[in-house]
C-alpha cells in the first residue's frame, strides 16, 4: 500500500512456533518461561509480566478489554508517514534484539521485564519466533519494538524511543511485515493513544479468543 513507507524484511518472520521446545536452562524452566511455556501461554491469549524481586514463576496475565489492530484495519497516519519520509530513519529487523530488550526493559522505569524474563524472550529469538522492529538513524537506534509471531500473530510487547518519532518508525515498519506476511492480528495488549492512532481497537476477551482460534486454526 502507498502508505506502507517502510521497507522491512525479515527471514524466517513467520515461523509458526507450534512445535514444542525443551529448554536445558534451568531457570527457565523453573520461572516458566521456557519457550515450549511461553508459546502455550500466548496461544491461550496471555502474555507475561515479571516481578521484582523474581520469586517463582512468571506471572501470566489477560486484559479484558483487549487491545489488538486488525492488519486489515491497520493505518500509519498521514501525519506521522510525512514526518517518517522527512526523518530518514531506517527500518531494521532483528539486528539488535538484545539492545532492542535493554532499552524496553533495563533502560526504563517498571520491572515487567526482568533479566530471566530477557532470557525466555532471547531464547524464542534464537527459535525465530521473538524478533525485533529497529528505527535507526545513521549508526544510532532512536527507537524499537519486540514481540512473538506465531502464524498469523504477531505480538507488541514494549517499544522505546531515544529520538522523535522513532517508536512511530518501529510501529510502522511491524504494521507493514504484518501486512506482507499476510498476518491477521497485531497484540498490543493494553491500548493507549498513541497505537490508536494506529488502527487499534478494543475488543471483548472472548472475542479475542475467538480471534486466536481462528489464527491457530489448522489449514
Amino acid at each position: 500500500m502507498s502508505e506502507c513507507i517502510v521497507a522491512a524484511v525479515a527471514d524466517g518472520w513467520g515461523s509458526d512456533g507450534f512445535a514444542v521446545f525443551g529448554s536445558d536452562d534451568p531457570v527457565l524452566v523453573d520461572a516458566g518461561i521456557a519457550p515450549a511455556h511461553m508459546l502455550a501461554g500466548y496461544r491461550a491469549g496471555a502474555f507475561p509480566m515479571d516481578s521484582d524481586p523474581a520469586d517463582g514463576p512468571v506471572g501470566w496475565y489477560t486484559s479484558d478489554p483487549r487491545a489488538v489492530i486488525l492488519v486489515r484495519d491497520s493505518r500509519i497516519p498521514k501525519t506521522v508517514a510525512r514526518m517518517l519520509r522527512r526523518r530518514g530513519y531506517d527500518v531494521r529487523v532483528d539486528t539488535a534484539f538484545a539492545e532492542v530488550l535493554q532499552a524496553c526493559g533495563g533502560d526504563r522505569d517498571g520491572v515487567w521485564l526482568t533479566p530471566r524474563l530477557m532470557r525466555g524472550y532471547e531464547a524464542l529469538h534464537e527459535l525465530g519466533i521473538a524478533h525485533s522492529v529497529e528505527a535507526w538513524d545513521g549508526d544510532r537506534l532512536v527507537g524499537g519494538l519486540f514481540g512473538v509471531a506465531m502464524g498469523g500473530l504477531i505480538t507488541a510487547e514494549s517499544m522505546f524511543h531515544r529520538a522523535p518519532d522513532g517508536g512511530n518508525a518501529a510501529i510502522a515498519g511491524l504494521i507493514c511485515i504484518a501486512r506482507a506476511d499476510a498476518c491477521v492480528l497485531i497484540d498490543v495488549q493494553m491500548h493507549s493513544p498513541h497505537v490508536m492512532r494506529f488502527g487499534a481497537s478494543l475488543i471483548g476477551a472472548d472475542e479475542f479468543r475467538a480471534l486466536l482460534a481462528d489464527v491457530f486454526a489448522d489449514p
